[in-house]
């Protein structure tokens, strides 16, 4: 069992997927334990898999038997088995919030939901890059049907803008993928890393023209400036546990970003050897720039999760523009962070509006909410995690970022990441004064299920929780940015006669 371990991050879903789809109608009881259960054992593979990683091993399953570079591989390192185990944990606060109703909005939610956890699961564990196509399609298709459950014009509109993007990201994934298989001769992400090494000269602007491709492709599922302006409107409308499981969907665009760029365009390399820093860096500055000044114009308490969502996405993207361990190490702890705390505050957004009535999340004087106290205490307790004050895993995690940093970058860094901190901790004072001080009228709303509940606080639980393990989980962060910052320990697994490979 032991050795198809490595699968069942993606058979799991795809059977209960399936199953959850076999019975369009009827039994919500039955679609709502199946697909609770299925994403419960899920989290059981993720512990199971980080704790086969953390001996630092690189292990990985052959579709068929079929053994790399020729056959479908999946991979499993310290890094693919963290975002796995993260996928899992966001999705189960999310799944359980929806049993309370949100489900029952649209037919086919639960098999959707699933096969789009095999989507995210498969983009986590490929080793080639065409199955990383195939992966993100899974993924996109699951995420198109989702993202319009429950109908209504705000959907629809985001929704055609979201698919029509990503038809156009896939296309452009398609032609990159086919440019570096030209040029190469190799899908396999680690072959590719070795024939790069012995790449004729005449070839260096072809595989750079398809490298950089790819770079606008993951930059578009990341939402970097130029590349983010789909976000915030689709992730505003999505229902709540839809938008909370999203939190993980611009995370897939930085793994693919981390994996490939480290991996293939590393130091071995030569002249192609980190060609998408530059990039990166300037953009992912510009990104957290532009999210600060979304998060102060916000005038909705879901659009303004949404462009804190962005805000983590132009910290991260910083990250990986620092091209250094000690980065790497700090934006995996920061990852793990925001995905969690975003995703609770997505599904907090959605208790709050429910209460307020008419005013919804929008940020204007409503009602008093009939259970304001609980309501305020987990938004005090999101605002001070996701802005980043002590004593919460925020605060750890830019505390890192900042520390990261070499000379020559904290000048540009340090101010705008401060600064948007600042930006955020006034939006979320505004927020809340707004929500909870300005309020007239009788206390309104229906008593919130014992589920919304749960998935709210298993995933703000999270920071805390965060905080108490920053010791493991910060040398689990440092050891799996040593085993990225060596891609010989990946190729040599994979392909043993490569022999010499970086």
């Amino acid at each position: 069992m032991m050795q198809h371990l490595i699968i069942l991050p993606i058979v799991l879903p795809l059977v209960a997927g399936i199953l959850l789809l076999y019975s369009r109608r009827g039994k919500t009881h039955l679609k709502r334990l199946v697909g609770v259960f299925a994403t419960l054992l899920l989290v059981g593979v993720g512990i199971a898999l980080v704790a086969r990683a953390a001996g630092g091993d690189v292990t990985y399953y052959a579709l068929g038997d079929w053994q790399p570079p020729f056959g479908i591989v999946l991979v499993l390192d310290r890094l693919s088995a963290l975002m796995v185990l993260l996928t899992a944990v966001l999705a189960l606060g999310a799944v359980v919030f929806a049993c309370a109703g949100d489900d029952e909005q649209g037919s086919n939610f639960h098999g959707l939901f699933q096969w789009q956890l095999m989507g995210i699961n498969g983009a986590f564990l490929t080793g080639d890059l065409f199955n990383l196509f195939v992966f993100f399609e899974v993924l996109l298709l699951a995420s198109y049907a989702l993202l319009l459950h429950g109908g209504g014009k705000a959907r629809i509109q985001a929704g055609v803008h979201y698919v029509v993007l990503n038809l156009a990201g896939s296309s452009l994934f398609l032609i990159a993928v086919g440019v570096l298989y030209g040029a190469t001769g190799t899908l396999n992400m680690a072959d590719m890393a070795v024939r790069l090494t012995e790449l004729p000269a005449e070839r260096t602007g072809l595989v750079s023209a398809g490298a950089l491709m790819l770079l606008v492709v993951f930059g578009l599922k990341a939402a970097i400036l130029p590349l983010y302006f789909w976000l915030p409107r689709a992730y505003a409308a999505a229902p709540a546990p839809v938008a909370a499981l999203f939190a993980i969907m611009t995370k897939v665009g930085i793994y693919a970003i981390l994996r490939v760029y480290s991996l293939i365009f590393g130091e071995q390399a030569g002249p192609l050897a980190a060609l998408e820093q530059p990039w990166v860096w300037w953009l992912s500055l510009a990104t957290l720039a532009a999210a600060g000044i979304g998060v102060l114009a916000a005038r909705d308490l879901r659009l303004l999760v949404a462009y804190l969502v962005l805000v983590s996405v132009g910290t991260l993207l910083a990250g990986i523009g620092m091209r250094s361990p000690e980065a790497t190490a700090a934006l995996l702890y920061y990852l793990v962070h925001t995905t969690l705390v975003t995703g609770g505050l997505f599904l907090l957004a959605e208790l709050i509006g429910l209460q307020r009535g008419k005013a919804g999340t929008r940020l204007v004087r409503g009602r008093p909410l009939r259970q304001g106290g609980w309501l305020a205490g987990l938004f005090f307790l999101g605002a001070v995690a996701v802005a980043g004050l002590p004593p919460l895993s925020g605060a750890i995690g830019k505390a890192l970022m900042l520390q990261a940093a070499d000379a020559g970058q904290r000048p540009w860094l340090w101010p705008i990441l401060l600064v948007t901190g600042l930006f955020t901790l006034i939006a979320l004072s505004r927020a809340g004064s707004t929500l909870f001080w300005r309020s007239r009228g009788d206390p309104g709303g229906e008593p919130l299920s014992r589920y919304r509940w749960f998935g709210i606080a298993w995933l703000l639980g999270a920071s805390p929780l965060l905080v108490v393990l920053a010791g493991p989980v910060s040398d689990y962060t440092r050891a799996t940015a040593d085993q990225l910052a060596r891609p010989a320990i990946l190729i040599d697994s994979l392909l043993p006669t490569a022999g010499d490979a970086p």
